[in-house]
């Protein structure tokens, strides 16, 4: 195994746990020495990763680290070119659709020449679909209380015309080529219910955290529906 892929190893190791994790365990996982691990740590935070901890405590990953310059596969580069060109330009988010374009320039940054010329000749396309009402401020708004974890005051029209006010636990946001859709626990109906962003007149997001954590709220109603995570 090469020395990066080992690096990228250690990172994906890392990732795996909220708490400190031994060196002796990290080190046994990578079939490496203790000596190779302290210098593939040191690498790593030299490269900007924000690995906290020291021999005989353990390590841990903090959140939000930026991977480094690592090798991607072709196929990876075109999965993430896809995905990415999908978003810029069918999110009807233009928050969510700048961040697709920047992290696709980033991306294009770091990659060597070679998968450079693959990301930007590469043929795989998003067709135009049909157009939708912009909601860039209620999209925004809804993926600001889902990191934040706050309850949420909806004002709802319902597909028969029907208006009301209900707060909610927001978990999900659901882009379907038709139309964008919010999942939550709804006080007012005491169980999870479905929104189409587009029925929203109006939302108000309020001081109050909901007392479930949101992965919580999204893996019971991921193993109700019967969906896989992704």
């Amino acid at each position: 195994m090469s020395r990066a892929a080992r690096l990228l190893d250690l990172m994906e190791l890392l990732r795996r746990h909220r708490h400190p994790v031994p060196g002796a365990t990290l080190a046994a996982q990578l079939g490496i020495s203790l000596r190779s691990l302290y210098r593939d740590i040191a690498t790593l935070q030299a490269q900007g990763a924000q690995i906290e901890g020291e021999a005989g405590l353990g390590y841990v990953l903090k959140p939000g680290f930026t991977l480094p310059p690592l090798m991607f596969s072709a196929d990876e580069v075109e999965a993430l070119v896809l995905g990415s060109r999908w978003v810029a330009g069918r999110a009807d988010d233009e928050v969510l659709a700048a961040a697709a374009r920047h992290a696709l320039a980033k991306i294009s940054a770091v990659l060597p020449a070679g998968l450079r010329h693959e990301m930007d000749s590469t043929a795989l396309l998003v067709g135009p679909g049909e157009p939708l009402p912009r909601l860039d401020q209620v999209l925004a708004r809804l993926r600001a209380a889902m990191r934040q974890e706050c309850k949420v005051r909806l004002h709802y029209r319902d597909l028969k015309g029907r208006s009301s006010e209900r707060v909610v636990w927001p978990f999900a946001l659901g882009f379907f080529d038709q139309a964008r859709v919010l999942v939550a626990w709804c006080e007012l109906r005491g169980e999870r219910r479905s929104f189409r962003c587009d029925q929203i007149e109006g939302l108000e997001v309020l001081e109050q955290r909901y007392p479930q954590r949101r992965q919580v709220l999204l893996k019971a109603w991921r193993e109700a529906e019967g969906i896989a995570a992704q």
